[in-house]
């Protein structure tokens, strides 16, 4: 089983940029496909971005390709997001999530998830 954990979430003016972090307990989070989604007051929760097991490979949202990227620390079991050139649409709960299937953008096919983490982007 595999806990994790966001952090880094805040308050950001547009424009301006943020990283959070997830943090996963356990000794396989080298084996799984790790992946950020966020969810936005009244709306369905949206994929953001995966990356592989071994952090070779990466694959994004069309709204974040560009301004998001996911990066990955198997030796500190550590993932991700830097986010650039914030919107304030990008305001959500931001989520990661650990899945065995490689870079899947459906939220059904990831098996972990962390509490999530409030990004809300000022103008």
């Amino acid at each position: 089983q595999v806990q994790l954990v966001e952090s880094g979430g805040g308050l950001v003016q547009a424009g301006g940029s943020l990283r959070v972090s997830c943090t996963a307990s356990g000794r396989t989070f080298g084996t799984y496909t790790m992946g950020w989604f966020r969810q936005a007051p009244g709306k369905e929760r949206e994929f953001v971005g995966c990356i592989s097991n071994s952090g070779g490979h990466t694959t994004y949202a069309d709204s974040v390709k560009g301004r998001f990227a996911i990066s990955r620390d198997n030796a500190k079991n550590t993932l991700y997001l830097q986010m650039n050139s914030l919107k304030l649409e990008d305001t959500a709960v931001y989520y990661c999530a650990a899945s065995l299937q490689f870079l899947v953008s459906r939220a059904s096919s990831y098996y972990y998830w962390g509490q999530g983490t409030q990004v809300t982007v000022s103008s």
